[in-house]
């Protein structure tokens, strides 16, 4: 039987992606004087894969890799109002509404009581808990694991930290990459819930792992595929 059940936050229960997607256009707009959007969009990617290793994911790692790409694109032209502007557009991406995904409320209340719900999720330990906060949802989790990677060594230490083996854990996620193959690596379950829009850098293909994982169009489905990995 799954007795904890892992949830990721960003793209699994409110929208992060639209968000980065929408201030990455703005960006391309911003600096098309320097470089064509094409340019832009590689070299970016670039930086952030780079930068991983020093800002680690969320808001704040991707606006410092926004103002190290405008630097290299513009050849050090960017103007001080340029780079105002990138910061400005990551505030405001970080005092963004929380906005739930369809279901997500209403399947964790199903599960509340059941289940015991655990928070696993990556990014500026700040951002994800300003955006549990302001979601309504902190008082459904028992506990919250911000991490720095989602690899099977944080899963192990997950899984030590809420005593359970990993037959009785599931991890509910939008990324194959996060969600998926490191909790399949370590002996858990796994149910992927595909968000419309993938970073580049969460894209994996499933390979040998396909069909060894529960998948939903959207949370509501959630409380039944728990009940299927119950009784594989």
């Amino acid at each position: 039987m799954i007795e904890v059940v892992g949830v990721d936050g960003d793209d699994t229960l409110w929208h992060s992606e639209t968000i980065f997607s929408v201030t990455h256009d703005r960006m391309r707009a911003l600096l098309t004087p320097h470089c064509a959007p094409s340019v832009l969009d590689e070299r970016l990617l670039a930086t952030e894969r780079r930068n991983l290793r020093y800002f680690g994911y969320g808001v704040k790692g991707f606006v410092l890799s926004m103002v190290e790409t405008a630097i290299e694109v513009s050849e050090g032209r960017v103007t001080a109002g340029e780079v105002a502007a990138i910061l400005d557009a990551g505030k405001a991406m970080l005092d963004h509404p929380v906005e739930l995904l369809e279901g997500a409320r209403e399947a964790l209340e199903a599960l509340a009581g059941r289940r015991r719900l655990v928070l696993v999720t990556k990014g500026d330990l700040f951002d994800q808990e300003s955006k549990l906060a302001r979601s309504g949802l902190g008082e459904l989790f028992e506990r919250v694991e911000v991490v720095a990677e989602k690899d099977e060594r944080a899963y192990r230490r997950v899984l030590s930290a809420v005593g359970v083996a990993p037959p009785s854990f599931a991890m509910v996620g939008n990324s194959v990459r996060s969600d998926v193959l490191p909790v399949l690596g370590v002996g858990a379950r796994a149910v992927h819930v595909p968000y419309p829009i993938t970073w580049a850098l969460e894209d994996a293909d499933p390979g040998a792992a396909a069909g060894r994982y529960e998948v939903l169009d959207d949370l509501r489905g959630l409380p039944a595929a728990l009940a299927r990995l119950d009784d594989p």
